[in-house]
């Protein structure tokens, strides 16, 4: 890496690709996978937007309170559907840690960290707060990764069971929630 904003843009670019994977997902599968998908979406675009490196764009200031609006919306409506399906849970824990970092990059007094973003440097509850997020995404990155392996010895060289269809392809709807583990553990590593 050639420093932060070269690891900014990386991690941009790595959450655009899965964000645009993720809308491709949409056209295929159930409700509740269509459902799950947008929700991917949603994280993968929020968190690419997010790691835009403080030298190309300054978010204003109101820009933060978008997120916590945005991702607050997000988790209460991953609350709602996590009566029905566990994944949700994951959605809604992605979704309130997206607001935590969105108050703590808008909190004034801050210090610069990932992509020069003015990072609030707040005693107390905050630094438990992202360790425990970080033990949590650590734990979800090595589970997921883990269910890919045999996954991906399944499917073999053929296409996958769906003739090849990209949005149908489960190993690569894992890929990409690994992908998006590997990012939030990474944007919550620089708080």
């Amino acid at each position: 890496m050639h420093g932060p904003a070269m690891s900014s843009w990386l991690l941009m670019a790595l959450c655009g690709v899965t964000g645009a994977y993720c809308l491709l997902r949409m056209r295929n599968g159930t409700q509740e996978e269509r459902r799950t998908a947008r929700a991917e979406a949603l994280m993968g675009f929020g968190m690419a937007a997010m790691a835009v490196p403080a030298a190309v764009v300054t978010p204003p200031v109101w820009g933060w309170s978008v997120y916590v609006v945005l991702f607050g919306g997000a988790a209460l409506r991953a609350l709602w559907f996590a009566r029905h399906k566990g994944h949700h849970l994951h959605h809604l824990v992605g979704s309130l840690a997206m607001v935590y970092m969105a108050v703590a990059m808008a909190a004034p007094g801050g210090h610069t960290g990932h992509g020069g973003h003015q990072m609030a440097q707040v005693a107390g509850g905050l630094p438990l707060l992202t360790g425990i997020l970080l033990v949590y995404y650590a734990a979800y990155v090595l589970r997921s990764g883990a269910r890919l392996i045999p996954v991906a010895a399944t499917v073999g060289g053929g296409g996958g069971p769906t003739g090849g269809a990209w949005g149908a392809r489960p190993e690569l709807a894992l890929a990409c929630r690994l992908t998006m583990g590997i990012s939030m553990f990474a944007m919550l590593l620089t708080l």
